[in-house]
């Protein structure tokens, strides 16, 4: 199974999506497809291979596109090509009005009997304003023609066909009374032109289609910023020299050196050198990450002040970079289930508005005052005009392509539509404990002494017999020694005792460190401090019990440590209305005390991975829609049972290709920002919707003519044509009030 991203030339609206859509399913081997048409891409999902490749372009070719295979970072490519058709579309635009102009302003006696004598005869000569028209109709309003040819010789239709006819229309009747009036009117035809209705309708179409392109080149700027970010060359050691290489050339396992202020070419990790690097292009944090050898860097981020060298690990589409150019991608050319019932829709609506436009005729043909004809002519005109269903199109795709981009700059990497629009809907969301509330990693919290002994002697009587340990609190206990300074001692005979601790001698003197049960056992009184132990553990903690001989020395205890934004994040998700449950495979009593302290009412604890997934379905079952939030790793199954998945961690470890919702660094308020990006992004889709349902729902039967009995209003097709390109730029333009969406801060 492969995936092939083509960019599609040509498509205009919804009906144009729909019909590529069918057209590429169609070929063999291909499995699913998605077009977009904010960013006029289709996402192809199949047994892609060379031959399948030619053949699906030869398919959308035939139907009247242009299609062509996009490369990962060709995106450049794309959008030279829009800025070329919106330069195109301004060029068109602008001859259009100028002639528009001159047609309107000599079509004044002709609307205005006895009225507009200040008018040139020659600019109101009915010749010159058909040979006017004409140009406008003819070049730049041919796109129109050449789009309805294409479509109409594929058995379909699309917004250019209701543009075309009704302006061909308009233009037709006109010209024929200039050339023939004589014989037209004594048929009974009235003597009307219609020249200004045809120039300024083509004229206003052009406007809106500009302001629609440039509009939806401003939701698109992630990519481009993202993609700016690589660096164009890296230095390169090979054969002792330092070489001048394009990113492209180096190669995994070369070694690179970066000074201050560069960017880091590709991924890799330290093997000489230190720095201070930021990093906020992957994770939002403004803060430099200090990093020093075996620490890992990552392409595109910028070395702030000292220099080093760094051993390749991923270059090219492997990098972290490449990664979430290619999640962002994917997830603005997916589809959200709401789409596909706006496509539906789509699909029937354009031949429904012909349908529509010849009855709303025909009845005022017949029943409309006189000029009947002239009066069903217009409300013929006014219907496939104000009619486009661009709107439509953009409605959803667009605020899909702000709201992943968006989620991208905050550190939260969204696979697809669907999992966007599925956030919203989520009523209860899982944590895992350790590493998603907790830093994930233990840490000295408390030195309690017996007797005369001070903090400093015991934290070094503990560490040096810890030494030796591979226990993660021994590690941590030894790691706080070293940063305090503390000399360590290697220990001797040192021995780990399941389930009750350690013992060892240091410089001849036994040591004993562990659970109660390991001081009992080995007769050592601890004396009042088994209230503090419980105490300790009480809020989470693990007390250790520390000996030298028989002589009791105090209590150490190491936690793993609730992140300080947690209890924030577990408001905020409640206030979005989401119940938040915890669990942990850890005991009952630290479970109790972690969920206390961030603020969560519902916990399970000793629960094994596999528990978790049949935790995750039993609140499935009871009907509610279920996020799961883990490292990707051991909470897997629950990951996989879950409704939204969302792998918290660096980005650079976790599994980014299978969770739903990918968080590029380890902070829990990035799940918030998450669940606020779904549902205000669903929030634009709906506002979009229904602004286009409604225009429609609202002018269409007001453009029919519906109104005319009862108020004396119809719709000039001028002002339909103002209205239809109004609608797909207003879409558009909401869209992009999701751009000011900001994360909430940690604090």
């Amino acid at each position: 199974m492969g995936k092939a991203r083509f960019a599609i030339e040509g498509m205009t609206c919804a009906s144009c999506v729909n019909r590529v859509e069918k057209k590429i399913s169609r070929v063999d081997g291909v499995e699913s497809v998605n077009v977009n048409l904010a960013t006029h891409q289709a996402q192809v999902v199949g047994n892609i291979e060379d031959g399948k490749v030619d053949e699906i372009i030869s398919s959308v070719e035939k139907i009247g596109f242009g299609a062509k295979l996009l490369e990962d970072g060709k995106e450049e490519d794309v959008t030279e090509k829009q800025q070329k058709e919106s330069k195109k579309l301004i060029k068109d635009f602008r001859t259009a009005a100028i002639v528009t102009t001159i047609v309107l302003i000599g079509s004044i006696p002709h609307m205005m009997h006895g009225w507009g004598t200040w008018v040139p005869n020659w600019m109101s000569n009915a010749f010159f304003l058909l040979l006017l028209t004409t140009y406008v109709q003819l070049v730049p309003g041919w796109r129109f023609y050449r789009a309805s040819y294409k479509v109409l010789k594929n058995r379909s239709a699309d917004m250019n066909v209701l543009v075309a006819m009704g302006t061909t229309t308009a233009w037709v009747y006109s010209g024929a009374m200039t050339l023939f009036p004589g014989y037209l009117t004594g048929l009974g035809f009235p003597h009307e032109l219609y020249y200004d209705v045809t120039t300024v309708i083509t004229t206003l179409i052009l406007l809106g289609r500009y302001f629609e392109a440039k509009a939806k080149g401003e939701t698109s700027t992630a990519i481009k910023k993202l993609m700016g970010l690589q660096a164009k060359t890296a230095r390169v050691l090979r054969n002792g020299e330092e070489i001048e290489l394009p990113v492209e050339n180096v190669l995994v396992g070369d070694e690179i050196t970066v000074r201050p202020g560069e960017r880091i070419p590709v991924d890799g990790v330290i093997v000489r050198g230190s720095s201070s690097i930021d990093e906020s292009m992957l994770t939002g944090e403004p803060i430099p990450v200090e990093k020093k050898i075996d620490d890992p860097v990552i392409g595109a981020t910028i070395n702030k002040s000292g220099s080093f060298t760094f051993r390749a690990s991923k270059v090219g589409k492997d990098t972290t970079l490449a990664q979430i150019i290619r999640m962002v991608n994917d997830a603005q050319g997916s589809k959200a289930p709401i789409q596909r019932m706006v496509d539906v829709i789509s699909a029937y609506f354009v031949p429904a508005v012909v349908i529509l436009a010849t009855l709303s005729f025909l009845v005022w043909l017949i029943f409309g005052p006189e000029p009947s004809f002239i009066f069903a002519l217009t409300t013929f005109i006014a219907v496939l005009i104000i009619a486009c269903p661009c709107a439509l199109g953009l409605a959803t795709p667009t605020a899909i392509m702000v709201g992943t981009e968006k989620g991208a700059e905050n550190g939260v990497l969204i696979k697809d539509a669907a999992s966007l629009e599925q956030a919203h809907r989520v009523t209860t969301i899982v944590l895992d404990k350790t590493g998603t509330i907790t830093e994930g990693k233990p840490s000295l919290t408390d030195i309690v002494t017996a007797g005369k002994v001070e903090e400093a002697d015991l934290l070094t009587w503990v560490a040096s017999l810890e030494k030796a340990s591979e226990h993660p609190l021994g590690e941590s206990i030894v790691k706080s020694a070293k940063e305090k300074g503390l000399t360590l001692v290697d220990p001797e005979d040192f021995q780990a005792i399941s389930g009750r601790g350690i013992v060892g001698s240091i410089n001849g003197e036994k040591g004993f460190v562990g659970n109660l049960q390991w001081m009992k056992d080995n007769n050592i009184n601890v004396g009042k401090l088994e209230a503090k132990s419980e105490e300790l553990a009480s809020q989470g903690k693990t007390p250790m019990f520390v000996a030298k001989e028989s002589e009791f020395m105090g209590i150490i205890s190491v936690a793993d440590k609730l992140k300080k934004e947690a209890p924030i994040a577990v408001k905020k998700l409640k206030e979005l209305g989401i119940n938040v449950v915890m669990l942990t495979g850890d005991n009952k009593r630290t479970a109790a005390a972690i969920a206390a302290e961030a603020g969560i009412d519902q916990f399970e604890a000793e629960v094994l991975p596999e528990d978790k997934a049949n935790y995750v379905k039993k609140l499935q079952s009871d009907g509610e829609i279920v996020a799961m939030v883990g490292d990707g790793i051991n909470d897997a199954p629950a990951l996989a049972q879950a409704d939204v998945s969302i792998a918290i961690g660096t980005g650079t470890d976790v599994a980014m290709e299978t969770a739903n919702i990918t968080l590029m660094k380890g902070e829990i308020m990035n799940v918030v920002t998450a669940f606020r990006l779904s549902k205000a992004t669903m929030r634009m889709i709906w506002q979009n919707l229904g602004w286009a349902f409604g225009y429609n729902i609202i002018l269409i039967p007001v453009a029919a003519g519906m109104l005319y009995p009862f108020f004396g209003i119809l719709l000039n097709p001028m002002l339909a044509g103002a209205a239809m390109a109004f609608s797909s730029v207003s879409v558009v333009l909401n869209t992009l009030r999701l751009k000011k969406f900001k994360s909430l801060p940690a604090s």
